[in-house]
């Protein structure tokens, strides 16, 4: 009798861990957004050729008109600015991007946070870029911003 409780707790226990509700959970954080500034004209990087310094930018939430944090990655003669921190909500941002006191362009990102299968992870429904002209490279998902 003590092996057929022990059989049945030990069944029970195997059984009950492979529900779908005890899966075990993963989490995909947002992808960073990377932009590049480039000379229009040349195709040069503005703060690789001297144009702009990179302690210019600024970087403001619309909404709040408060600076938003970002992270500017100089390597290899490579600049660029990179916004972390969008999509671990459900959320829409909207960003201002200056080099000193002239507006570059905005940024509108409308991210909503999902759950499914037990991960988690953000699917952009909206990205927007407005009052620059702009190319995407699809391979390195950096926005190439052409700046006049």
């Amino acid at each position: 009798m003590k092996k057929l409780n022990l059989a049945l707790i030990l069944f029970a226990v195997l059984f009950q861990s492979c529900t779908t509700d005890d899966c075990g959970d993963c989490f995909t954080p947002p992808e960073n957004f990377r932009f590049e500034l480039v000379d229009k004209t040349s195709r040069e990087n503005v703060f690789s050729n001297g144009t702009f310094d990179p302690n210019q930018i600024k970087i403001t939430n619309i909404a709040n008109n408060r600076p938003a944090e970002f992270k500017f990655i100089s390597e290899n003669d490579i600049n660029l600015i990179q916004i972390n921190g969008i999509g671990f909500q459900t959320e829409t941002v909207r960003l201002q991007i200056d080099l000193g006191n002239t507006p570059v362009f905005n940024f509108v990102v409308d991210a909503e946070r999902k759950k499914e299968d037990c991960c988690s992870f953000t699917e952009f429904k909206n990205i927007n870029i407005t009052n620059s002209d702009f190319e995407l490279d699809a391979n390195t998902g950096i926005y190439r911003i052409l700046v006049e």
